[in-house]
């Protein structure tokens, strides 16, 4: 198979009844502030071809951990790994403090680590309750005459949804009728349910509005306080910083270095992100080419917002000079 190819597969999707069934047998929840997933130095090869390289990082029980980066910074390879679809080539991968190599999802589901991702894997045409247990449905009787019990499971449903704060109308209908952020917020609370550990969300946002937004952040929050830890992988900081307690900055397949909450303020997540240098100098760039363009001269006032709130550019030129030199 060729590099190229290698990097197009997609990671394999463990079906929602192996999923259930690997979570109920998994182990428990550790106390807040555990860690249950540390990496050291990870990284990941395909041939010549470097996608991640000396990324170090701990997701802690009761924690939101937020990966940020922008498209090909290294984002999925990341998840693929912490998921168990794709085995690192370098570096360290501890859960619960043992060494681990994944070969699986399966394996990884087997300790907790559940991934909900953007096509969430739900039958739309099926209710609620259905996709809920999907796969790991409850029974009543024996034998020939062994029957599913409706009745439980719908009730199941609603108490746990509700315990997200999640408040259907009625478990009864298609799941498809949902809005995006409804179904996401409907998957987050099967993975608690049946017991996962820690929770890995593959941009959970990036193709909601505000308000459907706004909502997910919530139930990412209570998966928290229910003493989840979560990985919240992202390319919006706006989303991110509410929810996250530490923050690790993917730029290149590169760590930028990893930053609890009481440590970084939203503004400087945003420069770290976007690039101060870059920023400004695009915005000069399209200030010279297009000098009466609407476009420019808002991307130049937010830029200047963005940096004046953080500090001067020589500043901003410091910490990217620090970034780019690390690079591979």
């Amino acid at each position: 198979m060729s590099e190229s190819e290698q990097l197009a597969r997609e990671p394999e999707q463990v079906s929602p009844e192996d999923e259930a069934r690997a979570l109920q047998s998994g182990p428990p929840l550790p106390a807040p502030g555990t860690p249950i997933i540390e990496v050291n130095d990870i990284g990941k090869s395909y041939g010549s071809v470097i996608a991640l390289r000396d990324v170090t990082s701990t997701v802690n029980a009761g924690e939101v951990t937020c990966v940020l980066g922008d498209n090909g910074a290294g984002k999925s390879t990341f998840i693929k790994i912490l998921a168990g679809a794709h085995a690192h080539t370098d570096g360290e991968f501890m859960v619960d403090g043992e060494k681990r190599r994944f070969s699986s999802p399966r394996e990884a589901l087997a300790l907790g680590i559940a991934t909900v991702y953007q096509d969430l894997a739900v039958v739309p045409l099926m209710p609620v309750w259905r996709n809920f247990f999907l796969g790991s449905e409850i029974t009543r009787g024996k034998g020939p005459i062994r029957r599913l019990d409706h009745q439980r499971m719908k009730q199941i449903t609603k108490s746990e949804l509700a315990a997200m704060g999640i408040d259907l109308r009625d478990v009864e209908q298609p799941i498809g009728t949902l809005s995006g952020g409804e179904r996401q917020c409907v998957a987050i609370a099967r993975a608690v349910y049946f017991g996962a550990r820690v929770l890995i969300l593959d941009e959970p946002t990036a193709a909601l509005g505000v308000r459907q937004s706004g909502v997910v952040l919530q139930y990412v929050a209570k998966a928290r306080d229910r003493g989840l830890g979560v990985v919240f992988i992202s390319h919006n900081p706006h989303h991110a910083y509410p929810v996250g307690d530490r923050f690790m900055l993917l730029r290149r397949g590169r760590s930028m270095g990893n930053f609890p909450k009481a440590e970084m303020t939203l503004e400087e997540l945003v420069r770290m992100m976007a690039g101060g240098v870059e920023l400004e100098q695009l915005s000069h760039e399209l200030a010279r080419q297009l000098p009466d363009s609407k476009v420019a001269r808002e991307l130049e006032s937010d830029v200047a917002e963005t940096l004046g709130s953080v500090g001067d550019v020589d500043d901003v030129d410091d910490v990217d000079e620090v970034s780019e030199g690390s690079r591979p």
